[in-house]
């Protein structure tokens, strides 16, 4: 009997903590600011301890159904009220610019010269005389916008004028031809078949990944 208890109450936690992240959206950890972060580690233990909890499963229930409303509940207000963003989810602070370190903005930030090297390190700056401006956004991240002369040259930059790029198409995953991609190209079984042969493959259950651009190039990638 507590073996079914277990089982029950396992799945009606796996249930519930899907239903309320697919409610809530999804963001990357990048992405999230603080009050996501805790809410999501809390919503977390709740459904561990609902996953386990035979007696009185309805309170952790309960507590998670509250944390997922009230976090719906401060995106739309944030959504909705763009001013409010700044009390919800803090602004952006400017931690350097034009050579000039800011004391105040690094503690308010609650970073040291360290952290804030590390940071700097992380997204390939070892030379802070290479950095115009580092901001502390915030979701904790580092934005940093690199002085003219240390900018990567763009195409614009050299005059050049640069062809639009597209996204490739899967034709093949795992072996298995996909057809319907196949045909949004424009392009048929003789066509592949064609392209296989000319690449030394004997067949597509030899191809791990096949992508196609705009340009009907087949990029093949065999099987290891």
């Amino acid at each position: 009997m507590d073996v079914i208890k277990i089982i029950g109450t396992a799945l009606l936690s796996v249930t519930a903590l899907f239903v309320i992240a697919k409610i809530m959206g999804h963001k990357q950890v990048a992405q999230l600011d603080f009050f996501d972060y805790v809410s999501g580690i809390t919503i977390g233990s709740i459904g561990a301890e609902l996953a386990t909890n035979l007696e009185e499963p309805w309170k952790p229930l309960i507590a998670l159904g509250i944390y997922g409303v009230v976090s719906i509940l401060l995106s739309l207000l944030t959504h909705k009220f763009p001013k409010t963003r700044k009390y919800i989810n803090g602004t952006p602070t400017i931690l350097m610019n034009n050579g000039k370190l800011y004391r105040k903005n690094l503690k308010k930030a609650k970073l040291d010269l360290s952290e804030f090297m590390l940071l700097c390190r992380e997204q390939g700056y070892f030379d802070l005389n290479e950095i115009q401006t580092v901001v502390f956004e915030h979701n904790g991240k580092l934005s940093i916008l690199p002085k003219a002369a240390n900018r990567p040259a763009t195409p614009s930059d050299l005059k050049i004028t640069a062809e639009a790029t597209h996204i490739g198409t899967e034709i093949i995953m795992d072996g298995r031809i996909i057809g319907e991609n196949l045909k949004r190209m424009g392009l048929d079984q003789k066509w592949l078949d064609k392209q296989l042969k000319e690449q030394g493959f004997k067949s597509a259950k030899d191809v791990f990944l096949a992508i196609c651009d705009s340009d009907k190039k087949l990029s093949l990638f065999a099987v290891e």
